[in-house]
């Protein structure tokens, strides 16, 4: 487990440390309370990888598709609303099959056991707030 203290200013080493450690293709679970910086960091990444243009959370949408100048694609899920059987019924979890970046929001324990089950490897972010700056801890 890795720990990054970092404020927004700062989120760059964050983002560094992912680019450092993540393959090409990969799914991270963010975790942490509203308003944590889930969707921060996840705009912090897509800036990394040359997204241009707003990137938002697909709260209502569920998912937002992005395309890197590098030629990956970066994929934003909010699951907030969507239970477990849900995501399953919708064959959501098939999108996990297209090569690029996976950031999903409020995933649940059972998603995660699910897709490790099936031979995904799934790293977890908690993002802890604190008054200037959030703790990220890192599972790979």
């Amino acid at each position: 487990m890795k720990e990054i203290i970092a404020s927004l200013d700062e989120l760059d080493k964050v983002v560094s440390y992912l680019e450092e450690t993540l393959p090409s293709d990969s799914i991270v679970f963010l975790r942490g309370d509203l308003a944590a910086g889930k969707t921060t960091l996840t705009q912090a990444i897509a800036k990394a990888k040359g997204i241009e243009g707003e990137v938002t959370s697909p709260t209502f949408s569920l998912q937002q598709c992005y395309g890197a100048k590098d030629g990956s694609s970066l994929y934003h899920y909010d699951l907030y609303r969507l239970d477990h059987e849900e995501f399953m019924q919708m064959g959501l979890f098939e999108e996990f099959e297209k090569p690029g970046w996976h950031m999903v929001e409020w995933g649940s324990d059972e998603l995660k056991a699910f897709l490790e089950g099936v031979g995904y490897n799934v790293t977890t972010i908690d993002i802890e707030s604190q008054k200037n700056s959030r703790i990220y801890r890192i599972d790979v």
